[in-house]
């Protein structure tokens, strides 16, 4: 062969494959002739979109982020759910929290978790050949079958929860409380109680099993979830950060991940592994604001977290991927957290199990630069199950009260209906100045993609698309060896048919109080008031729930759906001691009995759909009361033979 034939030979072999990696695409060529693609996924937890100098800090000094940047994608419209337990659910799931029924925060030993029955990413990597850890906050259930290692995970090194969720270090205390001191688990294993001082060393921990991981796993492919615990409340930098920002320690601690993001790049870069592994860089939602100093900003956006403005939910998110992604590209497309595992399972290879509808899409042509458009019709912002906004391209219809944090939303007025309020994300970014009179049709369209998800997830109920969640009877929570309370005390903290036993003052945290969402509901209780109003139980809040409560002498029981109330009052007093009895049936009709006959009738909306997140008082109400009552003034008189049923 001449050197001409074969120097034209070579030329078409190049062209066949330049044009088969564009056909296929960079990980088809690399899973044929080298090795699997890595994917490191490191989230910090309560970071707002303006922490970051990428994003516009000019406070936090963070030159890891900056580079990654500059060698990255930078995404801009990226989103997660408004608090911790949802946003980590859609992670892991690709799905919506309300569809997996994960849509509020989780506390210890609560009695739901993720369900065994939900295909997790670590889970669908592993059966490509990729070795799996979790590094850092899980927060999606801390009993054994709700851990790391029960959905894909080969190792976990983290919290199970927040770094605010310990319980007291009193042991009494604690199993009183049902509350563990803050386990830091290996495994299903708890190693320590983390101390306040031992939370300092936390990030660093994190970050030497991070690397210590990458090392061990550099010449077979892997998957690392790096969930910080910064920067969420109480804040602990390291020592080597501590006082080094002059504008304060969330600060400090803020650079302290910058810093944990640049040990794992360049571990990622001295193994040569550059070219094969995809980074992420992302939170769980907006800044806790009302933390005052030791929050973050979300400037230029409105509200944090807690909230569906887009303060509360769009994160700073960063995309790395030398030779792949394109450096310095920024991209405005809407894309949100449970895009993770559709992309991650398909440029590993794999594909996602059709039995579960799931919420994401494949980001790999954004990432790639082969197109700009958002892969979603729609994205629609969830506050625990309600349905508050949706997004198509630049436009934002909220169909609902929104809250600018953690506090509930504005209420409406008895009869009020809201009134749909548009923005135009592209020229107002932060969400001040309502546009729906002047385009009636894009309000019109948005509506018609909120009516598209009730018939799915639901607006406000519970839609046909919502799968159960993982439950346990009697969860315990996570202790170190030989401190868990014994049988006979988590048996009889579990019995709710020893409610009799709470007196007045008591309260049951809301996964310990009865699981009231979508049952009917019979609430029994002996009384004997010694004053002429009072509230003798409640459960829930402004948003749901029921109570039981004496205006002027006369029972009163009130249901709330929907933030709507509805009472039916008995028309006489009942004079000494007497027992009431107070039903809500599955189409929401109420009654109210006292010593067995039925003196008043009405219907709310329907059952409670949503397990309020308030406790259970008895006596009080030590939250926004459920009816017009004032909560704070305990019970005068006695209170016996408390029963709550819900079927």
């Amino acid at each position: 062969m001449t050197n001409r034939r074969l120097s034209m030979t070579i030329k078409t072999l190049l062209a066949g494959l330049a044009a088969l990696s564009t056909v296929l695409g960079p990980t088809a060529l690399c899973a044929e002739t080298a090795a699997k693609l890595n994917f490191i996924l490191i989230l910090a937890d309560d970071m707002g979109y303006g922490d970051i100098a990428p994003f516009g800090s000019v406070k936090n000094r963070t030159p890891n982020l900056d580079r990654m940047a500059s060698e990255g994608m930078k995404l801009t419209s990226f989103y997660a759910a408004p608090v911790c337990t949802p946003s980590r659910a859609q992670i892991l799931t690709g799905c919506y929290a309300k569809r997996v029924s994960l849509p509020n925060v989780l506390s210890p030993a609560a009695p739901i978790g993720l369900s065994s029955g939900e295909h997790c990413i670590a889970e669908l990597l592993k059966q490509q050949g990729y070795a799996t850890i979790a590094i850092g906050k899980w927060h999606v259930g801390d009993a054994p079958e709700f851990l790391p290692t029960h959905h894909g995970f080969d190792r976990y090194f983290g919290l199970p929860y927040s770094n605010d969720m310990g319980g007291p270090t009193n042991l009494t205390k604690a199993w009183r409380e049902h509350r563990p001191p803050l386990p830091l688990v290996q495994n299903v294993q708890v190693i320590e109680t983390v101390t306040p001082e031992g939370q300092n060393r936390l990030t660093e921990r994190y970050t030497d099993e991070a690397v210590n991981f990458i090392r061990e796993h550099k010449d077979a492919p892997f998957f690392l979830y790096l969930p910080h615990t910064a920067v969420h409340v109480p804040i602990h930098p390291g020592d080597r950060f501590r006082g080094k920002s002059p504008y304060g320690i969330y600060n400090d601690w803020v650079e302290e991940v910058d810093w944990s993001v640049g040990r794992v790049l360049d571990t990622v870069r001295d193994l040569g592994l550059a070219k094969r592994t995809l980074v992420f860089f992302t939170s769980d939602n907006g800044p806790w604001l009302k933390q005052g100093t030791n929050a973050g900003v979300a400037s230029p956006l409105r509200g944090g977290k807690g909230g569906t403005y887009e303060g509360g939910v769009r994160e700073p998110t960063l995309a790395w991927w030398p030779g792949q992604v394109p450096a310095g590209a920024v991209v405005d497309a809407a894309a949100a957290n449970f895009d993770f595992l559709p992309t991650f399972v398909k440029l590993a290879g794999g594909t996602v199990p059709a039995d579960n509808k799931i919420d994401g899409k494949d980001l790999s042509p954004l990432l790639l630069g082969q197109t700009r458009e958002s892969p979603h019709k729609a994205h629609y912002y969830f506050a625990a199950n309600a349905l508050q906004a949706v997004r198509a391209g630049p436009w934002k219809l909220a169909i609902a009260p929104q809250s600018e944090g953690m506090s509930k939303p504005p209420q409406l007025r008895p009869g009020e209906h809201f009134t749909p309020t548009l923005y135009n994300l592209q020229t107002d970014i932060g969400e001040r100045n309502d546009v729906a009179a002047k385009h009636p049709d894009i309000v019109k369209r948005l509506q018609a993609l909120a009516a598209e998800m009730d018939t799915d997830l639901g607006i406000i109920k519970q839609g046909p698309g919502v799968r159960p969640p993982g439950r346990v009877a009697k969860p315990v929570g996570l202790w170190l060896p030989g401190q868990a309370p014994s049988e006979a005390e988590v048996a009889a903290h579990y019995d709710l048919a020893r409610l009799d036993e709470l007196v007045i003052g008591d309260t049951l945290g809301p996964d310990e109080a009865p699981q009231i969402a979508g049952k009917a509901l019979v609430i029994s209780v002996q009384v004997e008031p010694k004053a002429s109003s009072g509230v003798i139980v409640a459960q829930g809040g402004s948003s749901c729930g029921y109570s039981l409560h004496l205006r002027e002498g006369k029972p009163v029981f009130t249901v709330r759906e929907h933030s709507q109330p509805v009472s039916i009052v008995a028309p006489e007093a009942p004079q000494g001691r007497f027992q009431l009895e107070a039903r809500l049936a599955r189409g929401g009709a109420m009654t109210l009995a006292v010593d067995g006959k039925t003196v008043a009738s009405g219907n709310a909306p329907g059952l409670i759909t949503v397990q309020p997140r308030e406790d259970f008082c008895v006596g009080f109400d030590n939250g926004r009361p459920v009816g017009d009552y004032d909560g704070r003034p305990h019970f005068r008189g006695a209170i016996s033979q408390l029963k709550v049923v819900a079927e």
